[in-house]
């Protein structure tokens, strides 16, 4: 009878040890460890980096694009790769409050923490919305991300496929030591045509402003240091020592170490201020509609010719495409087409 109990014992034991295997197994989800492909590798190989090497990412609403920039073996940074955005919602301008649908744009920073391997959406990391400037102006909003399938209620969405890539891309760098990266997010390419055709937007100031940081990362190819003070962001060169006490709403310091980028920066934009007028002289302005949001042409082609439902199959299994009505409408034309049923 004991040697009966025993074989008992060491049955019960098996069976509740494949028990717990089983729900390992089917909990187990590796979406956010797939390692990367060759041929990202291989690009990268080309171009003198590592996949430890640091990135920085670039977001346009108005092109619906999303770059990867990532540094070489030279210390300074170079675009790895351009993904099409297949769905951002809201429209051109800055996110101030929960429920407006917008997609923010702003500098953020992206730590580990904040990317999400079982996202709903696939795989997704948090742009940390609002930031230090954007709570001291009182905007209001959460979870605001960038993550898979095509569709948005104030987020970046990049297809599965194309979210896998920048996630890993992201990965691997905070792997390799790199302890946050920064998010640019544009309402545009900052060009003097763009700002010219939108030069009657309220939100140009908010824009110059953040195109002096997208003109610091052109002339160093380096990220800046990112603070804020006097209601604006600030750009420096280096981090300093006082920057934690800044007030976002109080006066900005001078900043003798990156004078010399402040002065080749002002001679730049008046340069493209030039460019600016002689644009806006021979083209009106635009004044879109609002029109909810935007996606990449290579994504609205699909839409426009197959449909939402080829749309969605395309770039996520379960999740359907967001207002595709919206999606097909022109934002710089008023122009809509209806969705193919």
């Amino acid at each position: 009878m004991s040697k009966l109990l025993a074989r008992f014992g060491i049955c019960a034991l098996l069976l509740a040890s494949l028990a717990l295997a089983g729900c390992a197994s089917i909990d187990s989800d590796d979406r956010g460890a797939v390692p990367l492909n060759g041929k990202i590798l291989s690009e990268m190989s080309e171009k003198g980096m590592t996949p430890e090497d640091p990135i920085m990412i670039r977001i346009y609403k108005q092109e619906s694009e999303l770059e990867v920039w990532k540094r070489t073996n030279r210390g300074t940074y170079a675009l790895l790769k351009t993904y099409p955005m297949c769905r951002w919602s809201g429209k051109l301008g800055p996110k101030t409050s929960e429920g407006d649908r917008q997609a923010p744009e702003g500098f953020y920073t992206i730590t580990r923490a904040q990317l999400n391997p079982r996202s709903q959406f696939y795989l997704s990391f948090n742009l940390g919305y609002p930031n230090e400037l954007e709570s001291a102006l009182g905007y209001t909003g959460s979870a605001l991300m960038v993550h898979g399938a095509c569709t948005s209620a104030g987020c970046y969405a990049m297809t599965d496929g194309g979210v896998a890539e920048i996630y890993a891309l992201a990965r691997e760098a905070l792997k390799g030591g790199q302890e946050e990266f920064q998010v640019q997010a544009l309402p545009f390419r900052m060009t003097p045509a763009n700002f010219a055709a939108h030069r009657n937007d309220p939100n140009v100031p908010f824009w110059r402003n953040l195109e002096e940081g997208v003109d610091y990362f052109d002339m160093t190819r380096r990220p800046p240091v990112v603070t804020a003070c006097a209601g604006r962001y600030r750009f420096t060169a280096q981090p300093s020592p006082e920057d934690a006490a800044l007030d976002p709403l109080g006066a900005c310091p001078a900043d003798p170490s990156s004078q010399q980028i402040a002065q080749q920066l002002e001679q730049r934009q008046l340069a493209e201020t030039a460019q600016m007028v002689a644009v806006a002289a021979a083209n009106p302005a635009i004044a879109p509609p609002y029109v909810d949001g935007g996606m990449h042409e290579s994504f609205r082609e699909v839409l426009r010719r197959s449909g939402p439902e080829k749309l969605s199959a395309m770039t996520s299994s379960k999740i359907p495409v967001s207002r595709p009505d919206a999606a097909l409408a022109d934002p710089y034309s008023g122009e809509i087409v209806t969705a193919s049923q």
